[in-house]
């Protein structure tokens, strides 16, 4: 595991994009947020009420069915 220094903002956000889809899970928002690179910060946007309980759900349960 990468550490935060070492993290790439893009690479986390495909990954994270590529997790919430197994899932069934889509954040139209997420991104790398360019107004302050040097934060590394990912932009995670708004969701609709129903995506975040899914979410919520998912991570009760620890991403299994």
């Amino acid at each position: 595991m990468a550490t935060e220094e070492q993290q790439d903002p893009f690479t986390a956000v495909e990954t994270l994009k590529t997790a919430l889809a197994g899932a069934g899970i889509v954040l139209p928002s997420l991104a790398v947020d360019i107004a302050s690179p040097a934060l590394k910060l990912v932009e995670l946007g708004r969701v609709r009420a129903d995506v975040a309980a899914r979410l919520a759900e998912k991570l009760r349960k620890g991403g299994q069915e």
